[in-house]
């Protein structure tokens, strides 16, 4: 329990942290993984290099700041974090080293005297929150345990991969132990850990694109970067060198995105691009669970070649006439106009929704590229959606979709 001097203190951080918050982190960074190397293998260098997880992290930290008298307006932000924690293997024993490395950032990018008030308030806060993060996560380490019968990491066998488009590959994971697998929640993900030729073993998360109940775990993977780039370590492998019969490592599967519990209101998924992956097994889910329900699958890709599960998403509309998909295309090839595999050019915007969904009140889930995150809330804001029925994902550390 923090003091009032120590809340006092934090709040007066506030102007400080939002004018100096990225400066921070990235020094928070440089500075733990230069002291602590052995936590470097939680965090992806991908996004490291692009700054994204230090905005992400400057952006958590001031609205911890922002909300100290309040910690449950919190709740939805602490619950996507630790379930990430969670799918990494992060324990309790990991919290002082992160502790230790921020309040030592805090000083030495501040310039701060080791008795100031700001530390011994920061510390009283970051212990507050450190608790907050191993209660839940204990939760949900018991949860998998109970229900998916393992925790951190097991074994798993390549059964097949396929093609889902010209970038996207998809490898169907079968239990290396041959026993059964527990469902899945349609949009939850994986954390794949596999070991490079070079030795290094590195680790990454990948929604599961197949329906819940199947007997393999399938993630669909985009090729990022090129060979040898931070961006695209990892996919690259995965693409060019993984194959059926090989081994890897996943954790069990993690995430709060999902779809509410028997609803039976009109559904909209939308998907920009790789983004249709949590989105596909929602569809397998919503369709078998509820056949009658309304549903709706807009998906947006640049160009026919880049569109991942057409044919998929093709059966399932003959399955299930009550579907209805339109596939929009930002930037189409003119074999698209050619074959008139699409059904719009351009962003999705107020007019499609219009004539896709009228005045219906649905709920929508989506997931892509952040700027179409980020229009996609302005947009819906714009058109009356309550926030309780806005629903998305982001791929990688969750930034602020503010304007």
């Amino acid at each position: 329990m923090l003091t009032p001097t120590q809340l006092s203190v934090i709040q007066q951080t506030i102007p400080v942290l939002q004018d100096h918050g990225e400066d921070l982190t990235r020094y928070f960074y440089q500075r733990m993984f230069r002291h602590n190397p052995e936590v470097r293998g939680f965090f992806n260098p991908a996004h490291q290099q692009s700054g994204q997880q230090q905005r992400a992290l400057a952006g958590a930290i001031c609205a911890y700041a922002q909300h100290i008298n309040d910690p449950s307006a919190l709740t939805g932000a602490v619950e996507l974090i630790a379930q990430k924690h969670v799918s990494l293997g992060i324990q309790p024993e990991h919290y002082p080293i992160v502790g230790e490395n921020l309040l030592a950032s805090i000083r030495e990018v501040l310039g701060l005297a080791e008795t100031d008030p700001i530390l011994d308030a920061w510390a009283a806060a970051y212990g507050a929150l450190a608790d907050l993060f191993i209660q839940r996560e204990t939760a949900i380490y018991r949860q998998q345990r109970e229900h998916a019968g393992w925790n951190g990491f097991r074994n798993f066998v390549v059964s097949h991969r396929e093609a889902a488009s010209d970038n996207i590959v998809s490898l169907y994971l079968k239990p290396g132990d041959g026993k059964p697998l527990p469902a899945h929640k349609a949009g939850q993900y994986v954390t794949l850990r596999v070991a490079l030729p070079g030795g290094e073993t590195i680790m990454r998360n990948y929604s599961l694109s197949n329906e819940p109940g199947a007997a393999c775990y399938r993630i669909s993977v985009k090729r990022e970067g090129g060979e040898g780039t931070p961006a695209g370590i990892c996919s690259h492998h995965l693409h060019e060198r993984l194959q059926a019969g090989d081994k890897v490592e996943l954790s069990p599967p993690c995430g709060d995105f999902t779809l509410a519990a028997s609803s039976t209101r009109p559904l909209v998924l939308i998907a920009g691009g790789v983004g249709i992956t949590p989105l596909l097994s929602m569809l397998h889910e919503a369709l078998a669970a509820s056949p009658g329900r309304p549903v709706w699958l807009i998906q947006g890709a640049l160009n026919g070649r880049v569109h991942p599960f057409a044919d998929e998403v093709n059966a399932l509309q003959r399955r299930h006439p009550g579907l209805r998909v339109h596939v929009r295309y930002s930037e189409p090839l003119p074999e698209d106009r050619l074959k008139a595999v699409h059904d719009g050019e351009g962003l999705i915007d107020e007019a499609l929704l219009d004539e896709l969904v009228g005045g219906e009140k649905a709920e929508y889930y989506f997931c892509g590229p952040t700027p179409m995150l980020r229009h996609l809330c302005q947009l819906l804001a714009s058109r009356g959606v309550p926030s309780e029925d806005v629903h998305y994902e982001f791929f990688g550390p969750a930034e602020s979709l503010a304007a």
